[in-house]
């Protein structure tokens, strides 16, 4: 697995530095050449080593015979910062069997920096093993989240931001779910949440988190589900509060109000 997300991540490589043409899958879902070419070769990659195997990939690959295995591949997680030339992208590949997690391997080809973990076995960076962080208070976690692409109107993430924003010691978007997994796995995030993910953006990340010693569940403290679209990630130590906050904001107690820009403006002109 990490041959084949490497060899992607440098075809990935190739087209970043000659700034490759967007195109769009809707009203705001960037793809690019990029995207295609790299789960194209992936596929290729996956069906001559492991021709059993089950796959699903973001950009259409499906292969479905029911094997006990089976690969959820993002051939970029990252295409919107991809495209603008903004370094923050990888590939991410996880494996299932009989669903559980069985591998995964996340590849960011700017910092050469391959993230893996085996069910059992512990999580790695560049073959060393990492941990969570031991942050014990939220107060003091720096956290990551994501917003959609689409229906951004929709979404009430902007609340959750503004909220945690202030009872932690700070909030990061930067816009790789895969990687803000990572971040969380190596102990450079304490915590991440993210609305309506993809069973690609996270079959290998939370994988790579709990072998990290980390803890996944939904936005209620319960059990992760790859397809019920809530990720929260923690370190586990400041999991119980993460959960506690997303509670009072769900239940619309103690907001803080958004602030006007409205006096901020009348002040600057004075």
């Amino acid at each position: 697995m990490e041959s084949i997300a490497r060899e992607a991540g440098s075809l990935l490589m190739d087209y970043f530095r000659q700034r490759v043409k967007i195109e769009y899958k809707g009203d705001a879902d960037l793809v690019t050449v990029a995207d295609r070419k790299s789960e194209a070769l992936i596929l290729e990659r996956v069906r001559k080593q492991f021709p059993s195997h089950d796959v699903m990939g973001e950009e259409g690959a499906r292969i479905e015979s029911g094997s006990d295995y089976k690969w959820y591949v993002d051939p970029l997680d990252g295409t919107t910062n991809f495209a603008h030339g903004f370094p923050v992208f990888c590939v991410s590949l996880g494996v299932q069997y009989r669903g559980r997690g069985a591998a995964g391997v996340i590849y960011d080809p700017t910092r050469d920096e391959m993230f893996a973990a085996a069910e059992g076995k512990g999580a790695f960076l560049n073959g060393k093993p990492i941990r969570v962080s031991a942050t014990a208070r939220l107060n003091d976690c720096l956290v990551g989240t994501g917003f959609p692409s689409h229906k951004r109107h929709k979404n009430p993430n902007i609340h959750f931001y503004h909220q945690i924003t202030l009872k932690t010691h700070g909030v990061r978007r930067a816009g790789s779910a895969a990687l803000d997994l990572c971040n969380v796995a190596c102990g450079r995030f304490d915590g991440f949440w993210e609305f309506n993910l993809n069973p690609w953006d996270t079959a290998a990340g939370v994988l790579i988190v709990e072998e990290a010693g980390g803890r996944l569940t939904n936005f209620a403290g319960g059990p992760f589900e790859l397809d019920r679209r809530e990720t929260l990630a923690s370190n586990g130590l400041v999991h119980d509060a993460l959960v506690r906050e997303f509670q009072e904001i769900f239940a619309g107690r103690g907001l803080e109000e958004l602030p006007s820009p409205v006096p901020y403006a009348k002040e600057g002109k004075r």
